[in-house]
């Protein structure tokens, strides 16, 4: 080596060593570096569809600023160590926030505010009801209401204007039926109507008619609910307001981050609206317009952006284009067996449903078409061919319900991505009903989800709520085994059609993200999505199906932010309660 090269590594140690003692002491003075802004959740049991049709699992995860997933960290993965916030998860089940992906926001709300005769067994017990209602609000210019079902009551006719003069008093009375799709009335109500033996069928709907004559007889199905709605007093704005405080409570303390709600009016909207300027919306609300003309309305040119930090967007339409089951509204392909005489009430031609919705398509806006019975979703599909050769790209037609249907059709869900949004929790209470009104050769594509899934479809399950209540852990349940609340019947009905745990998870979450356009944002705990989660005290995917039903959400989360609260709930029922 030479002299000169030993002289500068001389001179390069000398300068190291003069240099250490100032740099160790410059590191021990330094500043801590700053905290990691955002939230830190860990030491969680956190499980999340991965995307891929499997469960990922994970014991911890960041939140950013904006309320969405930074990182995700698994067992061994290192955490920062100074977060702005950090939560000990303290060993809980984490899982991704619940989307409803068929639901009516405000009819859930006005549910809860107005009388409710969901838990009536019999006729009996629902007069009761009525009358105790009516006595005790003297001031209510009307009695409404919804929930009844006259199969549950055991009855193989409808309720009667008489039945229900006896116990309201003379005051009109107005009570829809569970579906939705039928309403019964007193004479009170029909007098202001106008409703006589001579007023005609309105087309799509049906007045039903005293035994042997023309008279009406106190029940109007689909279409002909219209001629009461007409003259039942109109909800002022602040009854608006308190009704979506209330729907958002009953599905927040369900898990329900999300929801698709069918069939908003601008009224409704503009209650969406109000809510979110004063920060009061916490549920994310995507809305499908009640018709061209509230479509136009809400969305003018096209479907809105997110608003309100992804609280609120209208995607596109809802069209009805038959009624349901239980009334005998839904368009069957033959005649009811238990009623040969109809085959249903369908709402248009395909000729005008493909008008409406190449109206929307045109504009951009997503189309959801309610369709129950299998000519209905023969009908929808046949519409679907006609206008994909004409409107290309990612359109996602939506099926409402899609609960009877031809074997021969469900391929076709496939052929163009129809999303088959459906809700499993009607199987539990329909099935009975459904023997009846199809008769056993015509079940096999009834309620078919492992078929829908099978045939390329995306499945994306929902509750109609206030038609069922939103609550996603019952849903689970009826999706993975076919029986209702009381284990009924042994080894499911039609169980061919069950499904795979994570598939039943996927069509509330993933799949009803996909549904309406937002798999890039929610459904999943995964980065750069929305930090909406539940903390939950059973595992879905280990658990029993009984103990899935009575899953109990301990908190609820969106944005990153607690939204609900079991605990705080309760402490806020006591307060209330003390002070009563």
């Amino acid at each position: 080596m030479s002299f000169t090269k030993r002289a500068a590594i001389a001179a390069a140690l000398i300068c190291a060593l003069i240099a250490s003692p100032a740099a160790a002491r410059k590191k021990k003075n330094a500043e801590p570096e700053p905290p990691v802004a955002g939230t830190l959740i860990d030491n969680v049991e956190g499980l999340t569809p991965d995307g891929n049709g499997g469960i990922d699992r994970f014991d911890g995860f960041l939140i950013g600023p904006d309320g969405r997933v930074k990182q995700i960290y698994h067992s061994g993965d290192e955490r920062p160590e100074r977060v702005q916030y950090r939560l000990d998860g303290k060993g809980r089940i984490v899982m991704p926030g619940m989307i409803d992906a068929h639901g009516h926001v405000m009819a859930t709300g006005f549910a809860r505010m107005t009388l409710d005769l969901s838990m009536a067994k019999s006729l009996d017990e629902a007069l009761s009801r009525i009358a105790a209602w009516t006595a005790a609000h003297p001031d209510l210019p009307w009695i409404l209401g919804t929930g009844w079902n006259q199969v549950v009551w055991g009855l193989d006719r409808m309720p009667t204007a008489a039945e229900l003069d006896a116990v309201t008093g003379g005051k009109p009375a107005w009570l829809t039926r569970v579906d939705g799709h039928a309403g019964w009335a007193n004479s009170a109500a029909m007098a202001a109507a106008n409703i006589t033996a001579k007023t005609p069928d309105p087309a799509g709907g049906e007045i039903r008619r005293v035994a042997g004559g023309k008279a009406p007889a106190g029940v109007f199905i689909d279409a002909a609910t219209a001629l009461i709605d007409a003259k039942v007093p109109k909800p002022r704005p602040e009854d608006r307001d308190t009704a979506l405080a209330e729907a958002q409570l009953a599905m927040l303390s369900q898990g329900v981050t999300a929801i698709a709600d069918m069939g908003t009016t601008i009224e409704d909207w503009q209650a969406f609206r109000r809510a979110a300027d004063l920060g009061h919306l916490r549920v994310r609300i995507i809305s499908y317009a009640a018709g061209i003309d509230a479509m136009s309305l809400i969305g003018g040119p096209g479907p809105t952006p997110w608003l309100y930090d992804d609280r609120l967007k209208m995607n596109g339409l809802k069209l009805y284009l038959d009624g349901a089951l239980g009334s005998r509204g839904a368009w069957l392909k033959a005649p009811y067996a238990d009623d040969p005489e109809t085959s249903g009430l369908p709402q248009m031609s395909q000729t005008q449903l493909g008008n409406l919705m190449s109206r929307a398509a045109i504009d951009n806006f997503q189309v959801a078409v309610h369709a129950i019975g299998d000519e209905a979703n023969k009908t929808v599909l046949d519409a679907i061919d006609e206008l994909t050769a004409t409107y290309k790209g990612d359109r996602r037609w939506r099926i409402e319900h899609a609960q009877i249907v031809d074997p021969a059709d469900i391929p076709r869900f496939g052929e163009h991505g129809v999303i088959a949004s459906m809700q499993p929790q009607h199987e539990a209470s329909d099935r009975v009903m459904a023997e009846a009104r199809l008769g056993p050769d015509r079940l096999a594509g009834a309620y078919a989800w492992k078929s829908m899934e099978a045939a390329g479809a995306t499945l994306a399950f929902g509750s109609d709520t206030p038609v069922e209540p939103a609550h996603p852990f019952q849903g689970l349940a009826v999706a993975i085994t076919r029986q209702g609340a009381d284990g009924e019947p042994f080894g499911g009905w039609q169980p061919q059609e069950a499904l795979s745990r994570e598939a039943a998870l996927e069509a509330y979450t993933t799949g009803a993200a996909y549904a309406m356009f937002a798999e890039d944002k929610l459904g999943r705990i995964a980065e750069g999505y929305d930090a909406d989660f539940l903390f939950v005290d059973t595992d879905p995917t280990l658990a029993t199906p009984q103990q899935i039903r009575k899953t109990k959400v301990l908190e609820t989360w969106i944005g990153g932010r607690l939204a609900w609260s079991a605990a705080k709930d309760q402490v806020a029922e006591e307060v209330a309660a003390e002070g009563r």
